[in-house]
């Protein structure tokens, strides 16, 4: 039987879960393409029991959701350039 997870761990991977679930929301690609990819790399990480393991996952996680804020930010800044640029 594996040993009791983390409960800290444990809430900071549905946190990081559940903030990318809201980014996945305005995802170009659209809702039902983002949920199912995201759920199945949280899935394929579900077994891990290791500490190091999990806050590397954690941490990766974190990267990805910095990184579609980003792209969220690069695009919403091209959009009103595109708007009011005097061009």
């Amino acid at each position: 039987m594996p040993p009791a997870p983390n409960p800290e761990l444990r809430r900071q991977v549905i946190a990081i879960y559940k903030q990318l679930l809201f980014l996945g929301r305005e995802y170009p690609q659209g809702y039902d393409f983002f949920r199912p990819r995201l759920h199945k790399a949280f899935m394929a990480k579900a077994g891990l029991t290791d500490k190091e393991e999990i806050k590397r996952g954690i941490a990766h996680a974190d990267f990805v959701r910095r990184e579609i804020e980003a792209m969220y930010y690069l695009k919403r800044y091209r959009t009103l350039r595109q708007r009011y640029d005097p061009l």
